[in-house]
């Protein structure tokens, strides 16, 4: 077990009063707490950065006030709104939880951790963090950014997402939790993470925690924490097929798991209908968390008198393709068409 060396009391004291005089206090999701907005915010806030956030949830909140709003809409509403976020397991599992909220706690958002964490796409860290900032409850919080400046504090040489390392910071995460004013200590930690405790170029000179930081004392914060050794990711191709029949395309819905799950995209598979005409582009590269994807794009034209119904698909006109949810490269080849 780590051993805290400086007082839980100071450091807590010192967090705050940075956090009232330099953190941020005018997010779209922050004003009264309401429990949806945070939760919305922190689910987008995963693996997402809060200034490519904020136009996104800005238009959530519009069109899915409260939680009901969302469990009643389509999916596909949903997925539109949601489409170039990435990680759209994420908007699936937003839309299944309102449903289990809006039918099984009558729209009231569930305050306790055994409730939440039972939600799809709830773990621990971000139950507590809905916890923490919308109830005040002492629930602490270990985050990608709470998890770097726990790394820096202690000069942690060991990867921080790794079992046993997770579990000390876990402890750490415990014990320097206050009893009050949670919600603003939550905040606090996320916002020394976000924009003084950065990945690259830490700005120590300015960071309320200089004096009890082991990794500022060695002279090497950006030694911490330990990076994950990397391994080449795999790559896969793919080639799409584009059939135009005049100003309209053909486009199909992917299964809800997998690629891109539940995104309207160009089929892979070749149908039996349309031209071909040319290779619309140079090979493209998309990357994801485990892999590449190296692609290619056929396009055809097609007659109306070859024009068929495919279940799976629909033709959509090409000023409509901002009101379907494509993912970010199909959504490139929207507007150059």
């Amino acid at each position: 077990m780590i051993k805290i060396s400086f007082n839980i009391a100071d450091y807590q004291r010192d967090l705050l009063a940075w956090y009232k005089h330099f953190g941020r206090h005018d997010l779209p999701w922050q004003g009264d707490f309401n429990p949806y907005y945070v939760w919305l915010s922190e689910i987008m806030l995963q693996q997402t950065q809060v200034t490519t956030v904020i136009p996104y949830f800005t238009r959530f909140i519009e069109s899915f006030p409260k939680v009901t709003d969302l469990a009643k809409a389509d999916q596909d509403v949903v997925m539109q709104h949601w489409a170039g976020l990435g990680y759209y397991a994420r908007a699936r599992n937003l839309h299944k939880s309102a449903k289990i909220i809006a039918n099984d706690y009558q729209g009231i958002f569930p305050n306790d951790f055994t409730r939440l964490i039972q939600l799809p796409g709830i773990g621990r860290s971000t139950a507590n963090a809905i916890l923490s900032i919308a109830f005040n409850q002492a629930r602490p919080i270990l985050d990608g950014n709470v998890k770097r400046v726990f790394a820096r504090l202690f000069a942690i040489d060991q990867y921080p997402s790794q079992q046993n390392t997770e579990k000390q910071l876990w402890q750490i995460a415990h014990q320097l939790m206050p009893d009050q004013k949670t919600q603003a200590y939550t905040q606090a930690q996320m916002d020394l993470g976000a924009t003084l405790c950065t990945r690259t170029r830490p700005k120590c000179s300015i960071c309320p925690l200089q004096s009890i930081c082991q990794a500022y004392h060695e002279g090497m914060p950006d030694a911490y924490p330990i990076k994950k050794e990397k391994k080449s990711k795999p790559i896969k191709t793919a080639l799409y097929h584009l059939y135009q029949y005049k100003e309209a395309i053909f486009l199909i819905k992917r299964p809800n798991k997998g690629i891109w799950g539940g995104l309207y995209t160009l089929p892979e598979s070749p149908l039996a209908m349309g031209q071909y005409t040319h290779m619309l582009c140079d090979t493209q590269k998309h990357s994801f968390t485990h892999f590449d994807l190296f692609y290619e794009i056929k396009a055809y034209t097609v007659d109306q008198e070859l024009m068929t119904q495919h279940s799976e698909g629909r033709w959509v006109d090409i000023a409509d393709l901002d009101s379907y949810a494509m993912p970010a490269p199909f959504k490139k080849l929207a507007k150059f068409l």
